[in-house]
Formats: structure tokens, C-alpha cells, sequence
């Protein structure tokens, strides 16, 4: 990433980001280079920014479908969800620690800011 001169790093997702959030974020600080993340746990791990499904509403609606299969629905019968709750987080130490200024409207959107 050095030699091609990034930026910054988007992660969309996978075990291996996520399970290696908190390193990562330090090689990425050592590099000034800010993260973004699609869950907040990689923002609480020292991440700039998350935007995404909220996991926890996830995980909720996905135990409500467990839930239901094994009372007796079938699979095929349920409606399929699509996410309906999704929230802006931001990590204003990091902002502080990359020299970045995060815009007030941008702030003023956001659903969380660690600071």
C-alpha cells in the first residue's frame, strides 16, 4: 500500500479484517492512512469511519428466522428481510491522530462518535 501510495483502506467485510481489526488499524495509523469499515467494531477497534448494517439488529432479526424454523416454518415460506437499520459511526481520536478534520454536516449525520 506504501508503494502504490493509498490514500485510504475501505473494508467491506470478512472474518479476517474483522477478527484482526485492532491490528490492522495500527499498521494502517502507522501509515497515516484512514480506515473505513463496514460495521462499527472496526471504528471501536481505532478505525475512522464505519457505515453499515447495525450487526446487533442483525443478529436479532437472524435469531427471530432460527427461531421460527425450528417451531416448525418452513424456510421457503419466510420473507426474505433486507437491513433496515443502518448507522455512521466515527472515531474522532483517529480523525485527531491523522491531522483529519471531520465536516460538521457530516458529524451532525452521524449516529455515534467515539471519542
Amino acid at each position: 500500500m506504501v508503494r502504490q501510495r493509498t490514500d485510504a483502506i475501505l473494508i467491506a467485510g470478512g472474518t479476517t479484517f474483522l477478527i484482526n481489526r485492532k491490528r490492522f488499524n495500527e499498521l494502517a495509523l502507522k501509515r497515516r492512512l484512514p480506515t473505513m469499515f463496514s460495521v462499527r467494531e472496526g471504528v471501536e477497534a481505532g478505525g475512522l469511519v464505519a457505515y453499515g448494517t447495525n450487526m446487533t439488529d442483525f443478529v436479532a432479526r437472524s435469531a427471530a428466522y432460527v427461531d421460527k424454523i425450528l417451531k416448525g416454518a418452513k424456510p421457503s415460506d419466510l420473507a426474505v428481510e433486507q437491513p433496515t437499520k443502518f448507522e455512521l459511526v466515527i472515531n474522532l481520536k483517529t480523525a485527531k491522530a491523522l491531522g483529519l478534520r471531520i465536516p460538521q454536516s457530516v458529524l451532525a449525520r452521524a449516529d455515534e462518535m467515539i471519542q
